[in-house]
């Protein structure tokens, strides 16, 4: 295994392998420390960081961070790279590609094309010498659209999933809250349920309650009931009404292994959710969530720091060709993202990753009441990733989930971006709130619409 090597102010500094260049190049954040493979300090990190960036970007395809042998995902990446589609980019470094990808040659077209001759472990590397600005920009140059009954990700326009959940699956609850975020124009991604209860018939019960409103009020949306993918699987075969199959992914085989999961599962996934035919305009059938930590907290990480473990995450969420991806950014604990720094930092890392790769990138700008963080930092990641060209938010009462004990951002929250930064929902859906009254032009309507106040009186 070769050795790689950095002289920085007479210090000649030696790292033994791949994966530790990556771990000591990584931005500082606490589940690399946690797991004992973090930079000792700022001048370790800056050696590494150069280190990377003048490793040749072909050096990935030959060293892997997780060993091939032994993980299935690696053999996925490998297995799979595109070597016509990276040969653009083939003879630059991690630093020249950088350089590459703040040009204008890096337009639209181009990164579409390039997306299948990247690797994560090629766009977590380079994203570890970008600035936060170099991550917005290079980002916001990536349009990826996805459909099912809606077109979501194309460009100038901002989607939310709207989150209606309850600490006891409540229909009464559920629904006010889908009534409260169709009212401020959420949901145009998905309307979806984390369950508190994982049981068959309770998933079954939300899934009928869900189809029973998306058909009602003819709306361009999908429902999810955010279950394990053998339940979905379950419920498909006895006829439930699955628009979109869930689950939780991660980077490494024993890391989704942990989650009851292996590649060819997801495939038989997906398989079981195109057999619906449920959507109208496409047919990208999943939604998967990810997050940094998660391969640490199940004893999986093989010795790679988080960021480039969440990174192989994509490889196996593209395998899926999903409606939506989205990384829980702050959810799994300060163990893993200490502050509103770190936060903000592994959200942008985490778009501009998915993005280069060709994913539909939407993120969960949250945190847990005991990090160092307050909704002031989700402010400020909203922004940015607004800015960078995320495809979607979440969208929740009050920002506070009820059910997952959480803080995240509201209805409210995407009413602010989509202003601020003259965004719109998704083209079906912005037709249908116009038709519905919800929207009377650009604006709000004051007043609930006619359809709406029926329902309500019939079920008082």
């Amino acid at each position: 295994m070769p050795n790689y090597v950095h002289s920085l102010g007479g210090q000649v500094w030696r790292f033994g392998s791949l994966a530790e260049l990556m771990a000591k190049a990584s931005p500082a954040r606490s589940g690399d420390r946690l797991a004992g493979i973090a930079a000792l300090d700022a001048e370790e990190r800056a050696a590494a960081q150069m280190a990377l960036a003048d490793l040749p970007l072909a050096s990935f395809l030959h060293d892997a961070v997780v060993p091939y042998e032994a993980d299935e995902v690696t053999r996925l990446i490998l297995d799979g790279h595109d070597a016509r589609a990276f040969q653009p980019v083939a003879a630059l470094t991690v630093g020249g590609f950088r350089d590459w990808l703040l040009s204008d040659l890096a337009d639209a077209t181009a990164l579409a094309a390039l997306a299948p001759g990247l690797t994560p472990e090629m766009v977590a590397a380079v994203s570890k010498i970008c600035r936060n600005q170099d991550l917005i920009l290079i980002a916001r140059k990536v349009e990826v659209v996805t459909r099912f009954r809606g077109s979501i990700g194309q460009r100038g326009r901002l989607s939310t999933r709207l989150q209606p959940n309850h600490p006891t699956d409540d229909p009464a609850g559920i629904a006010a809250s889908i009534l409260d975020g169709l009212m401020l124009g959420n949901g145009d991604a998905v309307i979806g349920i984390n369950p508190a209860s994982d049981s068959l018939p309770a998933v079954e019960t939300l899934l009928h309650m869900l189809d029973e409103v998306i058909r009602r009020y003819d709306i361009p949306t999908q429902g999810c009931v955010l279950t394990h993918v053998t339940n979905s699987i379950a419920l498909i075969e006895r006829g439930a009404p699955v628009d979109l199959v869930f689950q939780s992914v991660a980077g490494t085989e024993a890391a989704n292994r942990s989650f009851g999961i292996d590649l060819a599962l997801l495939r038989e996934g997906r398989a079981a959710g195109l057999s619906q035919g449920r959507g109208t305009l496409g047919d990208n059938v999943m939604y998967l969530e990810t997050g940094q930590g998660s391969a640490l907290s199940a004893n999986a990480h093989h010795g790679v720091d988080q960021q480039t473990l969440e990174a192989r995450a994509y490889a196996v969420a593209r395998m899926c060709e999903p409606l939506l991806v989205n990384t829980v950014v702050g959810f799994i604990g300060p163990e893993y993202l200490y502050d509103g720094k770190q936060i903000i930092r592994a959200g942008l890392e985490d778009h501009f990753c998915g993005k280069l790769l060709g994913l539909p990138m939407g993120c969960d700008i949250c945190y847990t009441n005991h990090a160092e963080a307050d909704q002031n930092d989700m402010d400020d990641l909203l922004t940015l990733l607004g800015v960078a060209g995320i495809n979607f938010i979440m969208g929740i009462p009050g920002s506070d989930d009820v059910m997952l004990n959480y803080q995240t951002t509201s209805f409210h929250d995407a009413l602010y971006l989509r202003k601020v930064l003259g965004l719109r929902p998704a083209p079906e859906f912005e037709d249908w709130l116009q038709r519905s009254g919800i929207l009377v032009g650009a604006r709000l309507a004051e007043t609930l619409p006619p359809a709406f106040r029926r329902a309500i009186a019939g079920a008082v």
